[in-house]
């Protein structure tokens, strides 16, 4: 009773901690998967055996079988990264005990447990890989039992059988290996009834592959904008000749000031889908190939300052879009220094969230995250990079 206890106050921890978390950007999408584990039970032996045996019969020694091997088969629907909505079926295996009769004889048992269950997933994400899950659902169980009784033991009902509905819960941990391949491992308890009249609790200790369906290896269900070419902005005009005064008898003629070039500014902005991956601060082989070629052709400019800013869309929380702008725009700068191209000390890095959009609000209306609106905002969520030098 005590473990019984102690899993559901930690699923239901794990449960309302999505309360308190932020909200990340969407990603629906559907899934199937299949897992298998080791199931164990508490079910009542003693108790089990003398409900379907002669009255007045006495037990001696009881030999239990309470591992099992399980397997569950599942889909579902994940309505953001934070809830999901699963329908599965289970099969527990099949669990069985010998115990010894006075006078002497053998009651032999079985009880198999199979049924399909609906739940709420929910997952709060630890990293970019890792998430804590938490399930609650309702489950109906079929349980069918086999007794068989040896020697002076008489069995009174030989094939018992129950279909009842009861709750389930569990715990446990999610890696995504991609945005197509996630691996869990759970510990599941599910409470069912034995067909005699108890109801023990079975722990399944499993892993179990998810597959999600028609979503993109890069960037998830979001529209991928494409970057932008980069534009280098038009050299400074050079100041017009100064014409020499006409030379006057006996009067020095002053040489004239150093010409100093103006400092000229390029500023260029690239697609956040083209840089990082779905909802992610690391950069991909193709936004390392767009800033290697930005850092070619600053070569034989002496740049004062290089400003580089992180902006979102207004999707999801404006703690959550201020912390990705910054981590997004601190990327850019640390390519650039690692790659040994630019000075650190020049580089001054901002993250701007949803404050300095790009579209309008008339132009992309609503709020509810929908394919048509993430698409329309997809030019707000940006890198941009100004450099401020000479030639």
């Amino acid at each position: 009773m005590k473990t019984n206890h102690t899993l559901s106050l930690f699923t239901l921890a794990a449960l309302g901690a999505l309360c308190a978390s932020p909200s990340f950007a969407q990603d629906s999408y559907y899934y199937g998967g299949v897992g298998v584990g080791k199931a164990r039970t508490s079910v009542d032996s003693a108790r089990v055996a003398a409900s379907v045996s002669a009255p007045g019969t006495t037990f001696g020694n009881i030999d239990r079988d309470a591992k099992e091997a399980a397997y569950s088969i599942f889909g579902g629907y994940q309505f953001n990264r934070n809830w999901g909505l699963e329908l599965g079926f289970f099969d527990l295996g099949k669990f069985g005990f010998n115990a010894a009769t006075v006078p002497a004889g053998n009651v032999n048992g079985q009880l198999q447990f199979q049924g399909g269950s609906l739940d709420v997933v929910g997952a709060v994400p630890l990293s970019e890989n890792w998430s804590l899950l938490g399930r609650l659902g309702g489950q109906m169980t079929r349980t069918r039992d086999r007794f068989t009784g040896t020697g002076s033991a008489v069995v009174t009902n030989s094939t018992p059988s129950q279909r009842e509905v009861d709750v389930k819960v569990g715990a446990g941990l999610q890696y995504a290996f991609n945005p197509s391949v996630l691996m869990r491992a759970e510990v599941t308890r599910f409470r069912i009834n034995d067909a005699v009249g108890n109801h023990p609790n079975v722990n399944v200790y499993g892993v179990s592959l998810v597959i999600p369906f028609g979503r993109s290896p890069s960037t998830g269900p979001r529209a991928q904008a494409p970057a932008p070419a980069y534009v280098a902005a038009a050299p400074a005009p050079m100041p017009e000749p100064v014409a020499a005064p006409a030379p006057a008898p006996v009067v020095a003629i002053a040489a004239p000031p150093p010409v100093v070039a103006p400092i000229t500014r390029r500023r260029v902005s690239y697609s956040a889908e083209s840089m990082f991956g779905f909802d992610r601060a690391a950069l991909t082989s193709d936004g390392k190939t767009a800033l290697d070629t930005f850092a070619t052709e600053l070569a034989g400019t002496q740049f004062d300052t290089i400003n580089i800013e992180g902006h979102t869309d207004r999707l999801g929380t404006e703690a959550y879009n201020q912390k990705l702008s910054e981590q997004r725009a601190d990327a850019v700068k640390e390519y650039l220094v690692t790659t040994g191209k630019v000075d650190a000390s020049k580089i001054v890095t901002v993250g701007k969230s949803e404050s300095t959009p790009v579209t309008k609000s008339e132009d992309c209306k609503g709020k509810a995250p929908t394919a048509k609106l993430i698409a329309c905002l997809a030019p707000d969520r940006r890198v941009e990079i100004e450099v401020a030098g000479t030639r």
